[in-house]
């Protein structure tokens, strides 16, 4: 048998283009906005992570081309090395001001943030306590480092505290949780989750990759939201949901980050941060600090869409966030969906197993403070039409 033999295998892909139900790789050739192109077709965009709608603001833009012009485009070199400008130094400095901490430390990439930090903080003979539902950055984390991963169910205050106690009990931990689940809009209940971990002496950390820019007045995300920020030891985040650029970052005391900064493997071996982005990252905080009105904005949208969807008998399950899932039943009606509403000039993503059980696929839209009523009225009229359709509502 050859180790290729499992590329020729993989069929389901092929077999869903072939029958037009692959919604998957769409291209989209203009600026990420409440409209976008697609394939040609203008489109309501329901399917985006650029929640404050900052992606293609002229202040953004313009940062991004006066730090192209005075660093490059690159930094040919890791942080480690020769990679660290100081336009790192001022966006990790304004980062950790931003969520309540001591220092922070930026990344390529939210993922990597997520795998160079869990990696290098828990060692063999420790443990990584993680909910169910968190995101896959954070599983993998866990698989690069050398300590063992125990789960609980998802936001389940008794079964974690079970699992401390009779799987992690007198073992250093670390539990780690998303402030806002990606898929299911839901947030992790941070205040108890402190509480055991103090309980137990662990430690938490927090992913707020969807929850920065959202929850909080200035938008530092789930813990600070909670008041939890000195409970919380660190704090992920990422660039590419509001803060309208890639990358990612960890955030904690001054001790940890110079720890990470010598043991976080994505870190050391990989590229710095492009100085475009990390000036992106910086120019969208001044915006979220001075308009405060976006993040009002993003929940005045987030709460007429939960409760317009809910109204047309919509189940969008836990959600209290601007990520709505439509829980639609099996595969076939996720797909059903997402083509109906591509026909609509709707731009949703399905989600299908193996990120969801094979019966309860979802819908996943996602919501912008820049989305207008008149486009939400739209797009609702759509969704009434097509999960009537489909026989979901």
């Amino acid at each position: 048998m050859s180790l290729l033999d499992k590329v020729g295998n993989f069929t389901i892909a092929k077999e869903y283009m072939a029958m037009g139900y692959y919604p998957y790789f769409r291209i989209i050739d203009s600026e990420q906005d409440t409209e976008v192109i697609c394939n040609g077709k203008k489109m309501l965009m329901m399917g985006s992570n650029s929640y404050l709608g900052l992606t293609n603001h002229p202040r953004v833009i313009e940062a991004a081309k006066k730090a192209t012009d005075k660093y490059g485009t690159g930094c040919a070199g890791s942080r480690f090395l020769n990679g660290t400008l100081d336009i790192h130094i001022e966006l990790e400095e304004r980062l950790a001001k931003l969520v309540g901490k001591e220092a922070s430390l930026a990344f390529a990439a939210g993922y990597m943030a997520n795998l160079g930090t869990i990696s290098a903080m828990v060692d063999r003979g420790e443990y990584i306590v993680t909910d169910k539902y968190d995101h896959a950055s954070i599983l993998d984390g866990c698989m690069l480092s050398m300590g063992k991963m125990v789960r609980f169910n998802h936001n389940n205050m008794e079964h974690l505290d079970s699992v401390l106690k009779n799987k992690v009990s007198g073992k250093n931990a670390l539990i780690v949780v998303d402030g806002i689940f990606s898929m299911e809009g839901d947030v992790a209940d941070i205040p108890n989750i402190c509480k055991i971990a103090k309980k137990y002496g662990a430690s938490v950390m927090v992913d707020e990759a969807h929850s920065l820019g959202v929850l909080h007045k200035t938008g530092a995300g789930a813990a600070m939201h909670f008041g939890c920020t000195d409970e919380v030891e660190l704090l992920m985040g990422t660039f590419s949901k509001s803060l309208a650029s890639v990358g990612g970052f960890i955030a904690g005391s001054k001790e940890v980050i110079h720890y990470l900064k010598h043991h976080a493997r994505s870190l050391i071996f990989s590229a710095s941060l492009p100085p475009a982005s990390a000036a992106t990252v910086i120019e969208a905080m001044n915006i979220m600090a001075e308009e405060p009105e976006r993040i009002e904005k993003l929940w005045d949208n987030t709460h007429y869409m939960a409760e317009n969807f809910k109204n047309m008998g919509y189940d969008i399950g836990p959600s209290t966030t601007p990520v709505i899932p439509l829980h639609v039943g099996d595969m076939m009606n996720a797909f059903k969906m997402w083509k109906l509403l591509d026909e609509e000039g709707v731009f949703i993503n399905p989600v299908v197993p193996p990120a969801v059980p094979p019966a309860d696929t979802l819908i996943r839209t996602s919501f912008m403070a820049t989305h207008t009523r008149k486009q939400l009225d739209e797009a609702l009229e759509k969704f009434e039409k097509v999960g009537k359709k489909i026989g979901i509502i």
